[in-house]
């Protein structure tokens, strides 16, 4: 049976996008990427060269109005995002999205009423990865009352010790990453996936070195913070804490406890770990072979294109989820005080 061809212009070909994104798409039956158009010619050119893309563009308008594409994979930094969507979606071109969704919540929006529009055309967001491999057993056991009632949810992610030399990063940077601190915002997405959204939000935050040099050697002040904490109550009736921090060197790798009435979970490294009431300790869980997630990320892009299976890593509806939570955490960091959601 005849696969719709797709055809895929590509804006921003960083890290990820060179890693993930273009190896994914090419590993689908009758997926062609036909154009790229990167931070200069010359970067462009080294991706076009590396995996054999006919077409460099200097101007990203170029490139998303060409004809030669019906589907186009944004992997700019945050700043970038909303704009690049709406002109996507308005040329009438199916949307791979880089996360973070957006700058703020406003723009999150704005893309998600972009979208619903037109419906025919899909709208992904690059989902948040490191829980894929348990996604599906902690909601099952969730379901199956494992826990009993969800009463406290902490998580912490860090590590490392704080670098006061470090050039200026686009994440250190809230003119490219808005309201996106750190890694706050793909944690509470996996949250989400597993016990639903918050309601109201409390936030201390803290910027320890106050100016970096940017890659061409001004100093610009950091406003994004270094370390993070956040309190909210969740829709589910639990109290959730996360932690997030460039400062707690040695604190081990990044871990998600679920706390219920009746039983603990434990996430760590792509481990899951559980006990419950009577229980001495927490033992590992097996992960069942058909619960068993990954990175399927273009593979799933694809498949909703041709109407084979619906979005689901990541909606734009969650995306606006998980940009209402963070820009609730900095505005109530910043005033604070206590911020309802949805905004």
């Amino acid at each position: 049976m005849a696969q719709t061809p797709i055809r895929v212009g590509v804006i921003g070909a960083g890290a990820n996008t060179v890693s993930k994104h273009i190896p994914g798409l090419l590993a689908q039956p009758d997926v062609e990427i036909v154009s790229v158009c990167n931070r200069s010619q010359e970067s462009g050119e080294r991706v076009a060269a590396q995996f054999s893309i006919g077409q460099v563009y200097t101007n990203w308008l170029d490139l998303i109005h060409a004809p030669d594409t019906n589907a186009i994979v944004i992997g700019t930094w945050p700043y970038m995002h909303a704009r690049l969507t709406l002109a996507a979606l308005e040329a009438g071109k199916h949307v791979l999205c880089e996360a973070r969704m957006a700058m703020d919540a406003d723009e999150a929006h704005t893309m998600l009423d972009a979208a619903q529009t037109v419906p025919h055309l899909v709208a992904q967001i690059v989902p948040s990865p490191m829980t894929l491999g348990v996604d599906r057993t902690i909601r099952r056991l969730i379901a199956e009352n494992y826990l009993g009632d969800v009463l406290a949810i902490d998580v912490r992610a860090g590590g490392t010790f704080l670098d006061p030399d470090a050039a200026m990063h686009w994440r250190n940077d809230f003119d490219l990453s808005g309201f996106n601190t750190m890694s706050m915002g793909i944690w509470y997405e996996a949250i989400l996936r597993w016990v639903g959204h918050a309601t109201t939000v409390t936030a201390m935050a803290k910027t320890f070195v106050k100016t970096r040099r940017t890659e061409t050697g001004v100093r610009k002040p950091v406003r994004v913070p270094e370390h993070i904490d956040v309190l909210a109550d969740m829709a589910c009736g639990a109290q959730l804490h996360i932690q997030v921090s460039a400062v707690t060197g040695l604190a081990g790798a990044p871990e998600i406890y679920l706390f219920g009435s009746q039983g603990t979970l434990r996430y760590s490294q792509n481990k899951l770990y559980g006990g419950r009431r009577g229980d001495d300790a927490l033992a590992e869980i097996a992960i069942p072979a058909g619960e068993q997630g990954g990175w399927r990320v273009e593979e799933e892009f694809v498949n909703a294109i041709r109407g084979l299976e619906p979005v689901t890593h990541t909606s734009f509806e969650d995306g606006v989820k998980y940009m209402e939570f963070t820009e609730a955490a900095l505005r109530s960091a910043a005033g604070a005080c206590a911020i309802s959601l949805p905004l």
